[in-house]
């Protein structure tokens, strides 16, 4: 019986249970599920995919609902694959995408590099950082972004500068058909001891206001202008609200937890009962942070 040999390096799983690999502890399984091995191994691997498979991106899938039904296209897993990072030039780091935005605050803070200490509270990878240009405590991750390192369907990997990309609130606009694979980041130097005791000032105050410890997402609503989404969810009397094994934080009213047996469709039900709830009462619709995959490339 001869073996299979293919191109790549990495690790490929069929019918893998994505529930493992999203902070929520929800979603079905994947028809496919690659580990690359580098961002080499990832290029030909891409480059061998059939054009119109459906792809989706996970790190450590804190941002994403994923289906009970799972995903019908091949998952590219990069957490602790894509998670090189080096000293680059005199006050930067180069770093992969699949690198933890706890990790990387940390790592910064021991260069005598601060700025980015803010991301020691994103429970999220750099590429899903870039991606929604993820932010707390006044901090969001664009500002510090010098170039990008991009990947295309057919393996195309592209430097670009950040000016190639428009970022907003929890949102970049860019090249259309590329996704994130690693950063150039422009830091400031200073006192790494004094950024490492803001680091843990910063997950002191979050371990006192959100459900550490309990599966979520993060937040799960944008906050409306002028306004934040979980005074507005409190206000309605939906802080505890449950549906099914749903239930909204009673610590922090912008999380929903899972609180043991939830399923993806009891989260997104109750999303949509808080959102109908606000709008009928205070006539500001909320808008997900979280992005919904029910097939297709996301």
């Amino acid at each position: 019986m001869s073996e299979t040999t293919t191109p790549w390096r990495g690790t490929l799983l069929e019918h893998e249970p994505l529930a493992r690999y999203t902070s929520w502890r929800v979603g079905g399984p994947a028809r496919r599920l690659y580990r690359p091995a580098d961002l080499d191994d990832l290029a030909v691997f891409l480059a061998a995919l059939d054009p119109d498979e459906p792809l989706l991106w996970l790190g450590l899938g804190s941002n994403v609902l994923i289906d009970d039904a799972g995903f019908p296209g091949t998952v590219i897993h990069t957490l602790g694959c894509l998670d090189g990072f080096e000293r680059h030039g005199e006050h930067g780091l180069r770093v992969g995408a699949g690198v933890a935005c706890a990790k990387l605050a940390r790592v910064a803070a021991r260069a005598d590099l601060v700025g980015i200490e803010f991301l020691a509270g994103i429970p999220g990878t750099l590429g899903g950082a870039l991606a929604m240009n993820a932010g707390a405590w006044g901090g969001e991750t664009w500002p510090w972004v010098a170039r990008v390192r991009t990947i295309d369907r057919r393996g195309r990997v592209r430097e670009r500068p950040a000016s190639d990309f428009t970022p907003g609130y929890r949102e970049v606009r860019g090249p259309a058909g590329e996704w994130f694979v690693g950063a150039d980041l422009a830091l400031e130097p200073g006192d790494g001891a004094a950024a490492m005791a803001r680091i843990r000032a910063l997950l002191d105050r979050r371990a006192a206001t959100q459900p550490i410890g309990q599966p979520s997402c993060g937040s799960v609503f944008r906050n409306p202008p002028g306004d934040h989404a979980a005074r507005l969810i409190e206000a309605n009397g939906l802080k505890g609200r449950r549906l099914g094994g749903a239930q909204v934080s009673e610590r922090h009213a912008n999380f929903i937890i899972n609180t043991g047996d939830a399923t993806a469709r009891d989260i997104a039900e109750l999303i949509a009962l808080v959102q109908t709830t606000v709008e009928r009462a205070s006539g500001v619709r909320l808008m997900p942070e979280v992005r919904r995959v029910v097939g297709g490339e996301s």
